[in-house]
């Protein structure tokens, strides 16, 4: 069972089968470029859905106004006053310290 000269054996039926998926070449094309544009359109809508959430979420530095932005920013280094360290708070707590963890929709 030697090869014939081009290659291919004796009883290969059809020597050229191996390009036989170029003869739908054409529809292979269209079904890529569909698919190509599916993935572009699913691209677009996707990006509409994060600029519109966006749209609608409270951002501080970008929804209010500058004074505002100093103020907030005033609120968040202010440090609790002296005599109200955790030490302090426990020493005043009416809570049972050997009481169960709480766990929500657990009842005991």
């Amino acid at each position: 069972e030697d090869p014939v000269g081009n290659g291919h054996e004796e009883k290969e039926s059809n020597p050229f089968a191996e390009y036989m998926w170029m003869e739908n070449e054409e529809d292979f094309n269209r079904q890529v470029e569909e698919e190509l544009q599916e993935q572009e359109f699913l691209d677009r809508c996707f990006q509409e859905m994060l600029e519109e959430e966006d749209q609608d979420w409270f951002i501080p530095a970008r929804d209010l106004p500058q004074g505002m932005g100093q103020l907030q920013q005033q609120l968040h280094g202010l440090a609790l006053g002296e005599g109200h360290g955790p030490e302090d708070i426990l020493s005043k707590s009416n809570l049972n310290p050997d009481a169960k963890e709480f766990v929500p929709g657990v009842k005991y």
